[in-house]
This record gives C-alpha cells, structure tokens and sequence, in this order.
C-alpha cells in the first residue's frame, strides 16, 4: 500500500524524519509530498526544502520525495495512493487534521493515518526552528546536520544581504 507524508517542510526537523520513518515502516511504499502553504513565509526554497527531504531520507529505500502542487487529494488519486500520513502533536493539530480527514475522504476517497509524535519531538516545530534560527541560534538539536547547515549558509547569506 502506498502511503503520502504531505508538509511544507520548512525546514525539515527531526520530527517529521520520526512520522516519515514511522510511515516507512507501515506502509510498502511512501511518497513524501513537500507542498507549498500561501500562509507561510518560508526560509527555503521549494527545490531546497525537496533536496533536503532527499539528504536526509535517502537511507529509508520505500520513501520517495516530490513535489506537491494543488490539491493533496489529486497528489494521492495521480499516484494510486489510498492513505495519507500526518503527525499530530497537540490537540489544536488532531482538531485541524480531522476536518481535513473528513474533507479528504469525501474529495478524495483516501483516508488519513494519523501518528502521535514521539515525546522527544512533541513539541517542535518548523516556526520554532525558523524562529530560533533569525536570531542566530543553534538549531542543530532539532534538525539534522544537513539541514543545520543549510540553515547556517541562509542565515549568513542574509546577514551579508542586511549589512
């Protein structure tokens, strides 16, 4: 059964890694979808955020990792995808994520997994680590190193833009 991890994954932490490994372990195969959000200020761009999703899951050989543009439900119909996987953290996201799995269902005919976050990981997020990261602080503890440095090279590029 194929599986869809959809996110913007800006930047990618080490949460989503734990709820794509997770999937990965489930499922035969698993698409990550990296999307784009017109309500978020993204800190990379779209081919960044997939070159990262492809450094940081190339060990995992059933997850492949592409570009999501319009509606997640046609994403998973074009692919033959029967499930979608999301994390949740909070109550405020299974909240959010059950409307969508409700829209989904009857839009899209799929049905959505979803998978608590690991305690370690419960309580990041992309923002935090965007937030963290404008003032120049380590983020290195919540992403991997790829993605650290990647963070570091974008921060000094706009420091270098600012002075």
């Amino acid at each position: 059964m194929l599986a869809i991890c959809p996110g913007s994954f800006d930047p990618v932490t080490h949460g989503h890694l734990d709820i794509i490994g997770r999937a990965a372990a489930l499922f035969d195969d698993v698409v990550v979808a990296v999307g784009r959000n017109s309500a978020k200020n993204y800190l990379f761009t779209l081919d960044e955020r997939l070159e990262l999703m492809r450094a940081t899951t190339g060990h995992l050989p059933n997850v492949t990792v592409a570009a999501l543009d319009g509606l997640l439900v046609d994403f998973a119909r074009a692919r033959g995808a029967q499930v979608l996987v999301k994390g949740i953290r909070f109550a405020s996201d299974f909240d959010f994520e059950l409307q969508m799995a409700h829209i989904n269902a009857v839009v899209g005919s799929v049905e959505t997994v979803m998978l608590p976050a690991s305690s370690q990981w419960a309580t990041l997020s992309s923002t935090m680590i965007r937030e963290v990261a404008s003032y120049g602080g380590d983020v290195g503890a919540f992403v991997p190193e790829v993605v650290a440095l990647k963070i570091r090279q974008q921060s000094s590029r706009l420091e270098q833009a600012d002075g």
